[in-house]
């Protein structure tokens, strides 16, 4: 991740802005510079408090969010040397999220705004994922981004900050949340990604044979929860016929769960670069994965792999900043104010489901809050 901790406000390239996140269970926050460069990053997981309950329990967030969140900007602006007033614009992530974390970065962010006279720039958390290798990388748009987390997978076309084309989605569960359940299922612990991505490296993966959702269908969408319950029962098989579930049993169900979930993807991604193909032609372009999932090594090996066979340049943040992080909101929000592209709206409101392609139907969920996926 590039970082460094200069000494005077003088010497940051403008415009500076301050990104807040606060949509889940990290309490973030950054400074970035337009040279690319983040002056001071500070993330605060809730992990310990949230492993006992196996997941996200929405209130302990939006708690833990009020009793930090302000201690960390104090030592973020202490670390890089700056006041409210040297920033260009603050920005915090406005949605999609938890409706209670959301408000407590955004009140705070609005605060600060209105304090230091600075403009607010509402940021989309699924952008803030989507921009962010345009900090770490040089990254020219359009490119195709695989966007993978834990509650959202999805393919898209990205041609500027705010303007993109929806190629594929999930019909129903995240990549991530079918990894985070795997493992709650197998007894593996939370965070669910990490404990099965461990397990897998000492199992087989061809021992066990589950299916393959959406796999050869003629379009670019995703379906995980078959393969969910396709888990359930290939360890209930293995309880009924051995007892107990072994600690082999749970490796090889997880190495078949992994290949299986990057066989998917790779896939769904084949059709999509054709897509990508026939609208901006055979130039040179990237393929990017982003979001908590493309933390996975063995993920990316097989990603970056299909973006060589395909004539791609394959990118993916470093994995500090896959997870959710206060200086992807930074980055995004800078892009949206140096190109214009932002309300400085202290009325707007958080946002739980907030689409990054507006004219995309809705495939999961039509409430007036909007479509889940």
């Amino acid at each position: 991740m590039p970082a460094t901790n200069m000494s005077t406000e003088t010497d940051y390239m403008r415009p500076l802005v301050l990104g807040i996140e606060t949509s889940c269970d990290e309490t973030a926050a950054a400074i970035v510079s337009a040279d690319r460069k983040v002056i001071a990053h500070k993330v605060l997981s809730q992990i310990d408090e949230h492993a006992e309950f196996g997941g996200v329990v929405p209130e302990i967030a939006a708690r833990q969010h009020i009793s930090h969140l302000d201690h960390l900007l104090k030592d973020l602006m202490d670390e890089a040397g700056l006041k409210f007033r040297d920033l260009d614009a603050v920005a915090a992530t406005t949605g999609p999220g938890l409706v209670g974390g959301l408000m407590v970065g955004v009140m705070t962010a609005k605060a600060i705004a209105k304090a230091a006279d600075k403009p607010f720039v509402a940021v989309n958390h699924l952008e803030g994922h989507a921009l962010t290798v345009r900090l770490t990388d040089e990254v020219s748009f359009p490119y195709l981004l695989l966007l993978v987390s834990g509650g959202h997978c999805q393919i898209l076309m990205v041609e500027g900050p705010g303007s993109y084309t929806r190629l594929g989605t999930t019909i129903d569960d995240a990549a991530g949340e079918a990894f985070d359940k795997t493992a709650k299922l197998l007894g593996l612990g939370y965070p669910g990604g990490p404990a099965v991505e461990a397990a897998a490296r000492e199992g087989n993966p061809k021992r066990f044979r589950l299916p393959k959702p959406m796999v050869g269908k003629p379009h670019c969408n995703f379906s995980f929860s078959g393969l969910k319950t396709a888990v359930r029962r290939l360890a209930e098989d293995c309880v009924e016929r051995e007892g107990l579930l072994l600690k082999t049993d749970r490796a090889d169900i997880c190495a078949a769960f992994q290949m299986t979930i990057a066989d998917c993807l790779e896939d769904r991604l084949k059709r999509a670069i054709g897509l990508f193909r026939e609208q901006v032609g055979t130039g040179n372009h990237a393929l990017v994965v982003a979001g908590g999932v493309a933390a996975n090594a063995y993920l990316r090996g097989k990603l970056e792999t299909l973006a060589s066979a395909n004539g791609l340049t394959f990118v993916a943040p470093p994995l500090s900043l896959c997870t959710d992080n206060g200086a992807m909101i930074a980055w995004a929000g800078l892009e949206r104010f140096r190109s214009d592209e932002f309300d400085d709206d202290m009325d707007v409101s958080v946002r739980p489901r907030w689409p990054l392609d507006g004219d995309a139907k809705p495939m999961v969920g039509k409430g007036k809050k909007g479509a889940k996926a």
